[in-house]
Protein backbone atom coordinates (compact mmCIF):
# COMPACT_ATOMS: atom_id res chain seq x y z
CA UNK A 1 0.00 0.00 0.00
CA UNK A 2 1.12 3.52 -0.69
CA UNK A 3 2.03 5.57 2.38
CA UNK A 4 -0.24 8.53 2.94
CA UNK A 5 1.36 11.80 3.96
CA UNK A 6 -1.21 13.64 6.04
CA UNK A 7 -0.94 17.22 7.23
CA UNK A 8 0.20 17.56 10.88
CA UNK A 9 -3.23 18.91 11.87
CA UNK A 10 -4.82 15.64 10.72
CA UNK A 11 -2.62 13.74 13.14
CA UNK A 12 -4.82 14.85 16.01
CA UNK A 13 -7.74 12.88 14.58
CA UNK A 14 -6.05 9.70 13.37
CA UNK A 15 -5.51 7.79 16.59
CA UNK A 16 -5.40 4.89 16.71
CA UNK A 17 -4.01 5.19 13.23
CA UNK A 18 -3.65 2.47 10.64
CA UNK A 19 -0.03 1.44 10.12
CA UNK A 20 0.04 2.80 6.58
CA UNK A 21 -0.78 6.35 7.66
CA UNK A 22 2.27 8.51 8.01
CA UNK A 23 1.02 10.30 11.13
CA UNK A 24 3.27 11.44 13.93
CA UNK A 25 2.48 9.95 17.31
CA UNK A 26 -0.40 11.71 19.05
CA UNK A 27 0.70 12.95 22.44
CA UNK A 28 -1.67 14.82 24.72
CA UNK A 29 -0.32 16.86 27.61
CA UNK A 30 -2.70 17.26 30.55
CA UNK A 31 -1.32 20.01 32.80
CA UNK A 32 -2.58 20.88 36.25
CA UNK A 33 -1.67 21.36 39.87
CA UNK A 34 -3.34 18.09 40.92
CA UNK A 35 -3.32 19.12 44.59
CA UNK A 36 -4.44 16.38 45.01
CA UNK A 37 -5.45 14.29 42.01
CA UNK A 38 -9.21 13.59 42.11
CA UNK A 39 -11.51 10.99 40.59
CA UNK A 40 -12.50 13.67 38.07
CA UNK A 41 -8.86 14.02 36.93
CA UNK A 42 -8.49 10.24 36.80
CA UNK A 43 -11.65 9.83 34.73
CA UNK A 44 -10.43 12.40 32.23
CA UNK A 45 -7.01 10.72 31.90
CA UNK A 46 -8.59 7.30 31.43
CA UNK A 47 -10.79 8.64 28.64
CA UNK A 48 -7.85 10.44 27.01
CA UNK A 49 -5.71 7.29 27.18
CA UNK A 50 -8.22 5.59 24.89
CA UNK A 51 -7.95 8.38 22.30
CA UNK A 52 -4.27 9.30 22.28
CA UNK A 53 -1.13 7.22 21.73
CA UNK A 54 0.53 8.84 24.73
CA UNK A 55 -0.81 11.00 27.55
CA UNK A 56 1.56 13.03 29.70
CA UNK A 57 0.08 14.20 32.98
CA UNK A 58 2.13 17.29 33.81
CA UNK A 59 2.00 18.24 37.47
CA UNK A 60 2.75 21.96 37.79
CA UNK A 61 4.85 23.27 40.66
CA UNK A 62 2.45 26.25 40.99
CA UNK A 63 4.07 27.91 44.02
CA UNK A 64 1.68 30.89 43.79
CA UNK A 65 -1.24 28.53 44.49
CA UNK A 66 0.47 27.46 47.73
CA UNK A 67 -0.24 23.74 47.23
CA UNK A 68 -0.88 21.56 50.27
CA UNK A 69 1.39 18.82 48.91
CA UNK A 70 4.93 19.13 47.55
CA UNK A 71 5.46 18.71 43.82
CA UNK A 72 7.16 15.36 44.42
CA UNK A 73 4.26 14.08 46.55
CA UNK A 74 1.68 15.19 43.97
CA UNK A 75 3.65 13.44 41.21
CA UNK A 76 3.89 10.27 43.34
CA UNK A 77 0.14 10.26 44.07
CA UNK A 78 -0.70 10.72 40.39
CA UNK A 79 1.72 7.97 39.34
CA UNK A 80 0.14 5.57 41.83
CA UNK A 81 -3.43 6.37 40.78
CA UNK A 82 -2.68 6.17 37.04
CA UNK A 83 -0.28 3.21 37.08
CA UNK A 84 -2.86 0.94 35.40
CA UNK A 85 -2.64 2.97 32.17
CA UNK A 86 0.39 1.85 30.09
CA UNK A 87 0.36 4.84 27.73
CA UNK A 88 0.23 7.44 30.53
CA UNK A 89 3.25 9.00 32.17
CA UNK A 90 3.34 11.52 35.01
CA UNK A 91 5.98 14.23 35.28
CA UNK A 92 6.46 17.40 37.29
CA UNK A 93 7.29 20.73 35.68
CA UNK A 94 7.91 24.35 36.63
CA UNK A 95 8.48 26.01 33.27
CA UNK A 96 6.19 27.89 30.90
CA UNK A 97 3.55 25.45 29.65
CA UNK A 98 4.10 26.45 26.01
CA UNK A 99 7.78 25.49 26.37
CA UNK A 100 7.10 22.30 28.30
CA UNK A 101 4.63 21.01 25.70
CA UNK A 102 7.49 21.03 23.18
CA UNK A 103 9.89 19.37 25.65
CA UNK A 104 7.62 16.33 25.86
CA UNK A 105 6.86 16.48 22.12
CA UNK A 106 3.11 16.86 22.63
CA UNK A 107 0.81 18.08 19.86
CA UNK A 108 -2.33 18.46 21.99
CA UNK A 109 -3.08 20.23 25.25
CA UNK A 110 -5.80 18.47 27.18
CA UNK A 111 -8.14 20.22 29.62
CA UNK A 112 -11.30 19.35 31.49
CA UNK A 113 -14.38 21.55 31.67
CA UNK A 114 -16.84 21.43 34.55
CA UNK A 115 -18.75 24.66 34.00
CA UNK A 116 -19.03 27.75 31.82
CA UNK A 117 -16.52 29.53 34.05
CA UNK A 118 -13.94 26.82 33.21
CA UNK A 119 -14.59 27.43 29.52
CA UNK A 120 -13.93 31.16 29.84
CA UNK A 121 -10.62 30.55 31.60
CA UNK A 122 -9.55 27.85 29.11
CA UNK A 123 -10.60 30.06 26.20
CA UNK A 124 -8.17 32.80 27.30
CA UNK A 125 -5.39 30.31 28.00
CA UNK A 126 -5.91 28.58 24.64
CA UNK A 127 -5.35 31.79 22.73
CA UNK A 128 -2.22 32.62 24.68
CA UNK A 129 -0.82 29.12 24.21
CA UNK A 130 -1.77 29.19 20.51
CA UNK A 131 0.15 32.45 20.18
CA UNK A 132 3.23 30.93 21.84
CA UNK A 133 2.99 27.47 20.20
CA UNK A 134 0.85 27.58 17.02
CA UNK A 135 1.35 23.85 16.25
CA UNK A 136 -0.28 22.69 19.49
CA UNK A 137 -4.05 22.27 19.59
CA UNK A 138 -6.34 22.34 22.61
CA UNK A 139 -8.80 19.52 23.27
CA UNK A 140 -11.33 19.99 26.06
CA UNK A 141 -13.21 17.12 27.67
CA UNK A 142 -16.47 17.66 29.43
CA UNK A 143 -16.22 16.37 32.97
CA UNK A 144 -18.28 13.27 33.67
CA UNK A 145 -21.52 14.08 35.42
CA UNK A 146 -20.44 12.16 38.51
CA UNK A 147 -17.49 14.50 39.06
CA UNK A 148 -18.79 17.93 37.97
CA UNK A 149 -18.86 19.19 41.57
CA UNK A 150 -15.36 17.94 42.47
CA UNK A 151 -12.53 20.43 42.74
CA UNK A 152 -9.26 19.85 44.56
CA UNK A 153 -9.57 23.10 46.52
CA UNK A 154 -13.13 22.32 47.61
CA UNK A 155 -12.32 18.78 48.69
CA UNK A 156 -9.38 20.06 50.79
CA UNK A 157 -11.78 22.39 52.59
CA UNK A 158 -14.22 19.53 53.19
CA UNK A 159 -11.38 17.36 54.55
CA UNK A 160 -10.05 20.13 56.83
CA UNK A 161 -13.48 20.41 58.40
CA UNK A 162 -13.71 16.65 58.95
CA UNK A 163 -15.94 15.82 55.99
CA UNK A 164 -15.88 12.62 53.96
CA UNK A 165 -13.91 12.95 50.71
CA UNK A 166 -13.75 9.26 49.80
CA UNK A 167 -16.26 9.69 46.95
CA UNK A 168 -14.09 12.40 45.38
CA UNK A 169 -10.59 10.89 45.43
CA UNK A 170 -9.01 7.44 45.15
CA UNK A 171 -8.49 5.67 48.51
CA UNK A 172 -4.71 6.26 48.72
CA UNK A 173 -5.22 9.96 48.02
CA UNK A 174 -7.96 10.24 50.66
CA UNK A 175 -5.54 8.76 53.20
CA UNK A 176 -2.83 11.23 52.20
CA UNK A 177 -5.22 14.19 52.49
CA UNK A 178 -6.53 13.13 55.90
CA UNK A 179 -2.97 12.55 57.12
CA UNK A 180 -1.87 15.95 55.78
CA UNK A 181 -4.57 17.67 57.84
CA UNK A 182 -3.87 15.44 60.86
CA UNK A 183 -7.26 13.76 60.75
CA UNK A 184 -8.04 10.11 61.58
CA UNK A 185 -7.12 7.85 58.67
CA UNK A 186 -8.95 4.61 57.92
CA UNK A 187 -6.86 1.78 56.48
CA UNK A 188 -7.60 0.91 52.84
Amino acid sequence: LARLALPRRWATICSPRPRFWNCPMNTALYPGTFDPITKGHTDLVERAARLFDRVVVAVAASPKKNPAFSLERRVDMAKTVLSHLPNVEVVGFSSLLAHFVKEVDANVLLRGLRAVSDFEYEFDMAFMNRRLEPEVDLVCFMTSQDYMFVSASLLKEVAKLGGDITEMVPPDVAQAVYKKFELPVEEV
